[in-house]
This record gives structure tokens, C-alpha cells and sequence, in this order.
């Protein structure tokens, strides 16, 4: 692949680089951990004896099996079947939590099976209406408890441009309430996006305050924007 020719510029600078000095097996290696990563992020199985027979067979100047179009669009047709896979795989696993977790003491359901929320501190302030643009924290995991996304600083948040799936979970919330929302993918990103296709996501969101309409508009009076959610997915932390 083209991703491969700057390694093997590397390997060919450094192995020549100091003649006095150099440790051909310790370079080769770290040149093998380079390709390695390389196709890691592919995300494919593959045959390393395979590909270990194809370094060889290059470097003796031997034909390959395909060539590098018929390779390209071998693994592209592997990655989308992996990919259709993965979503099917995920949207039953956010189904049978979300069946399970709407059992859980505390946890209310806000649309049956699609969003549900636990609160975990109450608030005492104004409450959030459909129509307001609050200013929140929150972060963003898998179900796994990996994180994808997360706001530690105040965020304004325009809930008409957000998720569904956050947007009606964050309304009805009060100024210093926290909650935890459940989010089923057809309330979520689905399979569009960078995030794992069809994935249950859990957003825990402390509400700052209800209403910023009149702040964002005087900020942005002034020429300043605060962040708002989905600027924040497309710089790739929530999508």
C-alpha cells in the first residue's frame, strides 16, 4: 500500500545511517512493529505468516497473488462486511441492555427501549425546556466504559442540532441535576459517523445552566462562539 513506501524510506536511511554502529535484527524489528501497527489499524485478520512470505517474495523481486488495485478493493469489501457485521452485533447488544437496564431501580424510560436516564444528583434550579440552549458538562462513553467524547468545561449546547437521543434526555432537567442517559443508536449516531457502528452510547450530563439563548446571542454579537455538542462530534471527540 502507499501507506508503506515512507517505512521502508525510514528503514533504508536508518540502516545506513551509522555503518559503525547499527543493529540490522533491533531496526528490522522495529521495522516489522511499524508495518504491524499499520495493518492493525485496518482492522482485519490477517494471515501474518502470509504477509511475512509476501516481504520475502517482494524483496526477491517475485510476482504478487494480486496487485495493488485488486488488493485495495479486496480489503475494502472485507472492511464493509466486517463493518455490517460489527453494527448487527451492536444494535442487539444496546436492544438487551436497554430491555435489562429499564429493570434497574431508578432508571426511568423516557421512550421504550430507545432512551432511558438515572438521575444521579438532583437539581434545584430552572428547568430545561425543548426551546432552551443550556450550558452543560458531560461526557461520553461505550457501553464498555470507554470514553469517546467529554466536555469538562461549561458547553453551550443548541439541543435542536444535538442527538435526538440527548436532546430529549437533557430536557426536563434542572440546573445542577446530573443524570445519566442511556441511548439506544436509533436515538443516537446509528452506523453514520467515526463512533462504532450501532453502538448503545451513555452520556452522564451535569445541566449548568437551563437557558443560554440570551449569553450565545451576545457572544456571538461580539463575534465569539461557544462550542455547541455537535461541533464537538464533528472534531471527531462524539462522532
Amino acid at each position: 500500500m502507499k501507506w508503506l513506501a515512507p517505512l521502508l524510506v525510514f528503514a533504508a536511511v536508518a540502516l545506513h545511517a551509522q555503518d559503525s554502529e547499527r543493529d540490522v535484527a533491533k531496526i528490522s524489528e522495529a521495522m516489522g512493529h511499524m508495518i504491524g501497527k499499520n495493518l492493525q489499524a485496518l482492522g482485519l485478520d490477517l494471515d501474518i505468516t502470509a504477509i511475512v512470505k509476501g516481504l520475502k517474495d517482494a524483496a526477491d523481486g517475485k510476482s504478487p497473488p494480486m496487485n495493488e488495485d485488486e488488493c485495495v478493493q479486496a480489503i475494502a469489501s472485507i472492511q464493509e462486511e466486517s463493518y455490517s457485521l460489527a453494527a448487527e452485533k451492536n444494535r442487539k447488544t444496546a436492544d438487551a441492555f436497554l430491555a435489562l437496564n429499564q429493570k434497574e431501580e431508578g432508571v426511568v424510560s423516557l421512550e421504550n427501549g430507545k432512551l432511558q436516564y438515572k438521575i444521579v444528583k438532583l437539581g434545584e434550579g430552572q428547568t430545561v425546556e425543548s426551546y432552551n440552549s443550556p450550558i452543560v458538562r458531560y461526557t461520553a462513553r461505550y457501553l464498555d466504559g470507554q470514553v469517546f467524547g467529554t466536555a469538562a468545561e461549561e458547553e453551550l449546547v443548541s439541543l435542536n442540532e444535538a442527538i435526538p437521543g440527548f436532546s430529549k434526555g437533557v430536557v426536563g432537567m434542572k440546573e445542577g441535576e446530573i443524570r445519566t442517559l442511556y441511548l439506544h443508536p436509533d436515538l443516537g449516531y446509528g452506523n453514520q459517523g467515526h463512533l462504532l457502528p450501532n453502538a448503545l452510547l451513555v452520556f452522564e450530563v451535569e445541566v449548568i445552566k437551563a437557558d443560554a439563548s440570551a449569553d450565545a446571542q451576545a457572544a456571538s454579537n461580539k463575534d465569539e462562539s461557544l462550542p455547541i455538542l455537535q461541533s464537538a462530534l464533528e472534531s471527531a471527540n462524539l462522532q
